[in-house]
């Protein structure tokens, strides 16, 4: 008999630990890489709030992706790449990871090398290596929406379409104000051919981080009387430009930010003395959305929101929520292929992110109509879209261009592909054989 309840004991040990072992395996988890300290705070705070939101709505909403619930863990980065490659190594090995968002271009270049190695996708939406859209040279990176070349292209179609063409920009000055590190540096090889291009003149103008300190900077633009500034800035370094341009008298309807330069963090504290500013908007903000509604329904209504409930459906939370939407997508995408209901590894996620097609029959289902175009990748193409518009601040609020760009690829393909093959031969590396595209 004690033999017996002896039996059935370790018996109903051994089925708990069997059911919490299945529970723990059935569980799709998603690396937050974030900084809600130091100077980039207050953009990167947004930004993370997005992200983790969506998914606790997924979680509410849905019951997960065909019951497989999310979890997910936050790592402080503080924008510094050595503590995002620390945050890397300490997440990459949890059961279930899907993918890594870096949330920082220096982190992804430090990144773009392990990846491959630990066979997980790095999805970097509207940051990271311009060069990476080309699936073929870089299997594990996915630069959606756009890259920094796509942006300054845009940017560039933009300031020229104000003076009727593309051939007006000749004899104009155009001077770029960016951030010292290879985000801000990024930009530069785009508005170098467009320069050449169109016989403009280029300025490049460093602001050593985080800028808070640009007074030389200004007195340079000052001294020089560009035509037209664009900013490339992320963080306190925004605001900054804005109040020395207003301070040395530069015209703020002259200046045109990246999409890291156009949220609300950038223009608060400027107000009235930012208006006329435009900067690049990769999607819509406000809480007229459907996806937006749903999580104030099913997160921030039940007091489960990541932050205050009036930051949601901000510029930068709402690229957040989308960032997580794509990763759902994929996860979504995998499963239809390796087994609906289950864990995907992260490898398996990988093929989901070059599978998406978002057509605008899907993006209405998901409720994000009008946040964003849609978007279809393949195994050549990582990005799947390239078209942003432009907004201005009125000096209390953004408004919205009409008008959708695409970046032009007659310029962008050959200085992809050329930069590809660049960093293959650098680095020792082939392309992916055609059959690869099927693994």
């Amino acid at each position: 008999m004690k033999l017996s309840r002896t039996l059935i004991a370790a018996a109903v040990v051994a089925a708990s630990s069997i059911a919490t072992s299945a529970f723990a395996q059935a569980e799709q988890f998603f690396p937050l890489l974030s900084y809600r300290t130091g100077p980039y705070a207050p953009n990167g705070t947004p930004w993370a709030n997005g992200k983790q939101d969506y998914l606790k709505m997924i979680n509410a909403r849905d019951g997960g992706i065909n019951g497989v619930k999310l979890t997910w863990e936050e790592c402080e980065t503080g924008y510094a790449t050595d503590r995002g490659v620390e945050c890397y190594e300490r997440l990459k090995s949890k059961p279930g990871v899907t993918y890594i968002d870096p949330q920082s271009t220096g982190i992804t270049f430090a990144l773009t090398e392990k990846a491959p190695t630990d066979k997980i996708p790095l999805m970097t939406l509207g940051y990271g290596l311009s060069v990476s859209q080309d699936g073929m040279a870089f299997k594990w990176n996915f630069p959606m929406m756009g890259s920094y070349w796509t942006g300054a292209d845009i940017l560039i179609q933009d300031i020229a379409k104000s003076l009727g063409g593309l051939d007006k920009l000749k004899g104009k000055k155009i001077a770029l104000v960016y951030h010292d590190s290879p985000f801000g540096k990024e930009p530069i090889p785009l508005l170098q051919e467009r320069a050449k291009m169109h016989g403009f003149d280029l300025s490049l103008l460093p602001v050593t981080a985080p800028g808070v300190e640009q007074k030389a900077t200004w007195l340079q633009v000052r001294q020089q009387r560009p035509d037209y500034v664009l900013l490339w800035g992320w963080g306190v370094m925004n605001s900054t430009a804005l109040k020395e341009a207003q301070a040395t008298g530069y015209p703020r309807d002259k200046m045109y930010g990246v999409w890291w330069a156009g949220a609300e963090p950038d223009v608060r504290d400027v107000g009235a003395g930012a208006k006329g500013y435009h900067a690049l908007a990769l999607n819509g903000s406000g809480t007229q959305y459907k996806v937006i509604q749903d999580i104030m329904k099913y997160v921030h209504d039940k007091g489960q929101g990541t932050g205050p409930k009036d930051e949601v459906g901000q510029v930068l939370y709402t690229r957040g929520v989308i960032i997580q939407m794509l990763g759902v997508e994929a996860v979504r995408k995998a499963q239809e292929r390796f087994g609906k209901g289950k864990v995907m590894t992260a490898e398996q996620v990988r093929w989901g992110l070059e599978n998406l097609n978002l057509d605008q029959k899907r993006l209405d289902a998901l409720g994000f109509t009008g946040v964003m175009r849609p978007l279809q990748t393949t195994c050549a193409d990582h990005m799947g879209s390239t078209w942003a518009r432009v907004q201005t601040w009125d000096g209390g609020k953004w408004t919205i261009g009409d008008t959708w760009y695409q970046a032009d690829d007659a310029i962008l393909k050959p200085m992809v592909k050329s930069g590809a093959e660049k960093y293959l031969a650098d680095k020792k590396l082939q392309r992916r054989a055609a059959g690869d595209c099927n693994s």
